[in-house]
């Protein structure tokens, strides 16, 4: 009966749609995606300052298509009857300025890849549509701003790195779904769905989200490889959070409520695309801002600003809860890598990472042994330069053993489970035993580790057992053959540098691998866990990281990510790399210094930070002291004086460098918190 409503409960998603218009309303016909069923959306539009939507009960079946749209348009004959207007793939939201309602949807979309034969697709295309008439349009006062704020919204490019499914809960990780399902409204109050505010107003009307899509932005990239004869599926997912988000310079560190900017989940999700059970893994890392209240000050002339600590959260209680929502999300343990600098002529980020590493000990003292954060620092900068270093074998041989820490999703889908469109596999996931925790009882309690630098380059698989010390247990379900026992990743791998983009790319690359070879262990696909950096596969995953690497980069920096090491690895000529890195730095301090503040306003739109009111400031006005244009959310740097800034405290383990002549600096600090807004 389960599985029968949830087959059921995929027949009626809506993933095609067709709008209609007429004098007084819009209509959206909506139906699955064999058409074996439609349902109708009713849109008022004699008064466009208000959202009245209204959906019809009645579920139709094909035969009454021609039916419904011909008593609509008999309906309306005296005004014209109904006309139609275009396809669509669904709502994105609804949005008002400073008079009528819009409406935003997709117009067209591309398939980018599947999730267990759910696809998975990009935004191509999309259509505003002004909801109000000739006859019912306000008259403006202030048709300029309304036009000004129009234009605002487009620098939001949905076309760019914006994806959706309609079956499968792309917003939330395999291991999450597969083990604590969801549906409809919950959903969208994750910190991955970016038109949140968008389909607010729709939702509380309507109580269902059968007509909206909820947008991830990030990256996504999957393709299939062959190892052994098998076809084996890799898919690489970046969501970035909605929460503090914003472009480098405008967004830095911590807001009050724990948030960090540039936060990004990335899940490396592996499985045999195969007739029969598939075995499938995923596994979770995260980066996100060093969660302090930090900011730059900087001016068209200076590529290098300086870092300055805001007196602001004496007591970290903003990294304090950052972490809590990390243990929330991921549960323990928390792994921090931090790659900034320890060695600096003028000190800079050994500011940040003095803080950073006081902030961790403060917290961890108040926590018991269990909740302990875990904090590495390794400098990537000095010890990527060093001939004596292999900066990628070092971070491989950390990765292993993060893995260790937070092992991995995995387990076996059926055919039948796999076809439903809410995966749910709580039951086969509790089969004969409870919550999977480590065994190792010192697991947790190396809060503080040795210096990275006297870690080995070889042995990078840390164990000499085959499964690299990750169990592999066996079960059996009603006398059957034995199948592998489902494994579980408890806790997450945090990466930082100072902007999370190019060294944090290089981590999380070597992570990934360290992840790939126990996936593929897992799926019997090889014989051992251990990936050698020069292996085709280990080429392959960093093209993956190198794309994901340059889309983050673009979307937070300006410009691609800074990827000498990754250049390096293939063996490119050093004059060639540093070429392409002088020009990408160019490109971002560009983007920084000119484009950023017209982005930051856009996204603090497009997510209802800033929401436009009759009477109160613009959003590219002067600051005249309204709070709600000073508010840390939809704080735009003025033009003429870039402030940067960043709310945050957070907390790690730090590993002590020793050689630093600046190491015990005091930072630089500043009272000043808010930061000037204009366009």
């Amino acid at each position: 009966m389960a599985a029968a409503a949830a087959e059921a409960e995929v027949d009626s998603c809506l993933q095609s749609f067709e709008l209609y218009e007429a004098e007084s309303k819009f209509y959206i016909l909506g139906t699955n995606s064999n058409k074996t069923i439609w349902r109708l959306l009713k849109i008022d539009r004699m008064e466009p300052s208000e959202l009245n939507v209204d959906e019809d009960s009645t579920v139709h079946s094909q035969s009454d298509y021609l039916d419904m749209l011909k008593n609509l348009d008999e309906e309306h004959r005296s005004t014209g009857g109904v006309k139609f207007v275009t396809n669509c793939f669904g709502i994105i939201g609804f949005i008002k300025f400073l008079g009528p309602y819009y409406m935003l949807i997709i117009t067209e979309q591309r398939k980018i890849g599947d999730i267990f034969g759910h696809p998975v697709y990009q935004v191509t295309k999309t259509a505003m549509i002004e909801l109000s008439n000739s006859k019912s349009r306000p008259k403006l006062i202030n048709s300029k701003d309304e036009n000004r704020y129009k234009k605002l919204l487009q620098i939001i490019d949905l076309r760019k790195d914006f994806f959706f499914s309609h079956s499968y809960h792309i917003m939330r990780s395999l291991q999450k779904n597969f083990n604590d399902p969801q549906e409809g409204w919950e959903l969208y109050d994750t910190m991955f769905v970016w038109n949140e505010f968008l389909t607010r107003g729709v939702r509380d009307i309507l109580k269902t989200t059968l007509w909206t899509v909820a947008l991830v932005y990030g990256f996504f990239k999957q393709d299939k490889f062959a190892i052994c004869g098998k076809d084996i599926m890799l898919t690489l997912i970046a969501r970035r959070s909605r929460h503090y988000a914003g472009t480098r310079y405008l967004k830095r560190g911590v807001n009050e409520e724990g948030r960090v900017a540039n936060d990004v989940e990335t899940e490396q999700i592996v499985y045999e695309n195969m007739l029969g059970p598939w075995q499938i893994s995923s596994v979770v890392q995260n980066r996100g801002s060093i969660p302090l209240f930090w900011s730059q000050e900087t001016s068209k002339l200076n590529l290098k600003p300086d870092i300055i600590l805001h007196e602001k959260d004496k007591n970290y209680e903003a990294t304090r809860l950052h972490f809590e929502n990390l243990r929330k999300r991921y549960g323990n343990p928390i792994i921090i890598l931090n790659l900034i600098k320890t060695l600096e002529k003028r000190p800079r980020e050994i500011i940040l990472r003095w803080e950073f590493d006081r902030a961790i000990k403060i917290i961890n003292s108040g926590l018991p042994g269990e909740d302990h954060l875990r904090f590495l620092h390794w400098d990537l900068h000095k010890n990527s330069q060093s001939k004596s270093t292999n900066a990628l074998q070092v971070l491989l041989k950390v990765a292993f053993e993060a893995l260790n820490m937070t092992e991995f999703f995995y387990c076996q889908v059926s055919p039948d489970q796999r076809a439903k469109g809410s995966p749910n596999l709580s039951p086969t996931l509790k089969i004969g035993f409870g919550h999977h925790a480590c065994d190792d009882k010192n697991c947790g309690n190396a809060d503080y580790v040795d210096d990275l630098d006297d870690i080995s380059q070889e042995d990078t698989c840390g164990s000499s057992d085959p499964g690299n010390g990750i169990a592999e247990d066996k079960f059996e379900v009603n006398g059957s053959a034995q199948i592998k026992r489902p494994k579980f990743q408890k806790g997450v791998l945090r990466t930082n540098c100072i902007d999370c983009l190019d060294r944090t790319n290089v981590a999380q690359y070597a992570y990934g691998l360290a992840a790939l070879g126990h996936q593929l262990h897992a799926l019997g696909s090889v014989e051992s866990p251990e990936v050698h950096l020069d292996s085709p596969l280990s080429r392959h995953l960093m093209h993956f990281y190198e794309r994901m690497g340059d889309t983050l980069a673009l979307q937070y920096g300006g410009s691609a990510a800074h990827n000498k090491i990754f250049s390096a690895k293939r063996g490119h000529l050093k004059f060639a790399i540093q070429s392409q890195e002088f020009f990408r730095t160019l490109q971002r301090y560009y983007s920084n210094a000119y484009m950023d503040a017209y982005k930051q306003a856009a996204i603090n739109l497009f997510l209802g930070y800033f929401q436009p009111q009759v009477g109160k400031p613009a959003l590219w006005e002067p600051e005249s002291g309204d709070e709600h244009v000073l508010d840390d959310e939809t704080c735009i740097l003025n033009k003429s004086k870039l402030s940067i800034s960043s709310n945050g405290p957070n907390g790690i383990l730090k590993l002590a460098f020793t050689g630093s002549k600046n190491e015990g600096q005091r930072p630089n600090r500043s009272s000043d918190t808010a930061c000037d807004v204009s366009i």
